[in-house]
């Protein structure tokens, strides 16, 4: 579980201390074997037939065109790899045909070198306006009015620029779309899932047995994203949460040490392929209280009510709040109010870290196999501590299944 925002600080932090050094206490790793040599990509075949399926789903629902934002849907349907900035690159996948790709003329080999499945490059110079370009493209593809599908996260911008080009569009969220082909993962996919997760608990394994007295979290970050390079994977976040400080799940400003009796909190991702990891671990430097022990062994039971409540067809919001039934007989909460679980108990996780559906109360959404999740039902104590773990799994048609096994207990965290 980990914000945009607080990964980009997690990352700036780690990437300081890796331009200074580490502290004496923070030794280098032992040189480990990549985990992910034999990793499969995702096919050009596979990316074709996503194609196929969503231009079925845009004729059945009367919808001309798709259009896509770099980010991970781009990634998804053409295998371009790209970023978001003031000059505008869009996809457009027509209900019938091959994509349009309209981007900056001098981007265009770069954003060609990952787009895997084909179609059309129109390109644009840096005096002129691209959503012409876009217009155009619609209109030589016989698509001259008509109903535009856009996701919810693309910039309004880009929709006004193409209502201003003199378009004659309904321009509708794209999400139902998006949706029906994301939520359900393939074999492929789930095999990418799979080697992300075993590098990150590899990772996390190793650091484990590094920590040392006296070190910050921006040591212990750094440790972590190098053993998961040398794992063989794309270190994402590595969040660590100290003392106090893991008591709010985004964590603090205020500085923390390792001290005996330290709370250690670590969440930790990485991408293979593209396709994410998102594990926490919580345990405790020295001996651990009664207290500490107790919340430890009430959130770890409540994993297990989360995977116990994971049936087919049932609205995976439910699984929320089975947890937070049994939290409340534990006596915390209720609800989402502090001492407890101020958060979701999970969020799907795919080509992006955070994606739907969601654990959360109000969410309808049927679970079906193939859709994947994290489990992290914390309990957080402000100004004392909090305890999360973190497993993803998936669902099958037989029950969900972790990537990685739960933890055993606060002595064998990992």
């Amino acid at each position: 579980m980990l914000s945009r925002r607080t990964f980009l600080q997690s990352a700036a932090a780690a990437s300081m201390v890796a331009r200074a050094g580490l502290t004496a206490a923070a030794a280098p790793l032992a040189p480990v074997r990549s985990l992910t040599t034999a990793a499969r990509p995702i096919s050009v075949e596979e990316r074709r037939e996503r194609i196929s399926r969503v231009q079925t789903l845009m004729a059945q629902r009367k919808i001309a065109a798709l259009l896509i934002e770099p980010g991970s849907s781009l990634e998804y349907f053409t295998g371009i790899r790209w970023h978001r900035s003031e000059r505008t690159t869009l996809a457009i996948i027509p209900a019938a045909g091959q994509p349009l790709i309209v981007t900056p003329a001098f981007e265009e080999p770069s954003v060609r070198e990952t787009l895997q499945v084909g179609g059309e490059v129109r390109a644009w110079d840096e005096h002129e306006n691209p959503f012409d370009k876009i217009v155009q493209g619609l209109k030589d593809r016989g698509i001259d009015t008509g109903v535009l599908a856009a996701e919810s996260t693309m910039r309004f911008f880009i929709i006004t620029g193409i209502r201003q080009a003199g378009a004659a569009y309904e321009i509708i969220s794209a999400d139902p779309l998006v949706r029906a082909c994301r939520l359900l993962k393939s074999p492929a996919e789930l095999a990418l899932l799979q080697l992300a997760n075993d590098v990150t608990i590899a990772a996390l394994r190793q650091v484990h047995g590094q920590v040392a007295l006296g070190m910050n979290a921006a040591d212990i970050a750094a440790l972590m994203n190098q053993a998961t390079l040398a794992l063989g994977g794309s270190p994402e976040f590595a969040l660590v949460l100290l003392n106090e400080a893991s008591a709010y799940p985004h964590g603090s400003a205020q500085p923390q040490k390792i001290r005996e009796g330290s709370v250690i909190l670590m969440d930790c991702g990485c991408a293979v392929h593209g396709y994410q990891s998102d594990i926490s671990r919580t345990w405790v430097f020295g001996e651990p209280n009664s207290k500490q022990r107790k919340v430890w062994n009430t959130v770890k039971r409540g994993q297990e009510v989360a995977l116990d409540a994971a049936k087919i067809d049932v609205p995976v919001g439910s699984i929320d709040e089975a947890v937070r039934r049994y939290y409340e007989r534990e006596g915390w909460g209720p609800g989402y109010r502090l001492p407890g679980l101020s958060h979701r108990t999970g969020h799907g996780i795919g080509l992006d870290g955070h994606e739907p559906p969601y654990l959360v109360r109000g969410d309808s959404t049927p679970l079906q196999a193939g859709m994947c999740f994290s489990d992290e039902p914390g309990i957080y104590i402000p100004g004392e501590f909090g305890i999360r773990l973190e497993d993803c799994w998936f669902m099958t048609a037989s029950g969900p299944k972790l990537f990685t096994p739960l933890a055993k207990s606060l002595n064998q965290p990992i």
